[in-house]
């Protein structure tokens, strides 16, 4: 299985934002394998399949431009990348997030993971 590098990690994430941008089938199923595993959240099932996959990303309901997204590398293998990022929606709400991606020998993810928590403006507050 030949590794990833970082500029196929970054590309990946390139092509992850834009069917997210998009919300076009087959700009998410070009992301995973036929049967990657998708955990919108750690505790709860994954959607397996890109059929699966495609389903909960577009009931997900975010649209095209109603988000911004910025990220950074935690770490990255041959093999794995973790990413920190931050969505901002225009209707005020924000998240931290952590993603967890493996990715299979040709580039696509076979496993994807994510962890986000909301983040209150209130909580950012200093007395």
């Amino acid at each position: 299985m030949p590794a990833m590098t970082t500029a196929m990690h970054e590309e990946w994430m390139a092509r992850y934002l834009r069917a997210w941008d998009s919300n076009r089938p087959d700009h998410i199923r070009a992301l995973f394998t036929e049967d990657a595993e998708y955990y919108p959240a750690p505790h709860v099932r994954p959607a397996v399949g890109h059929g699966a996959i495609v389903e909960w990303w577009l009931g997900a309901g975010d649209e095209p431009g109603d988000h911004g997204f910025s990220w950074q590398p935690v770490v990255v293998t041959p093999t794995t990348a973790v990413i920190r990022g931050r969505t901002d929606y225009t209707d005020g709400r924000s998240y931290e997030n952590l993603w967890v991606i493996e990715f299979a020998g040709d580039g696509r993810a076979s496993r994807y993971s994510e962890w986000y928590m909301s983040v209150d403006a209130k909580d950012l507050a200093t007395d």
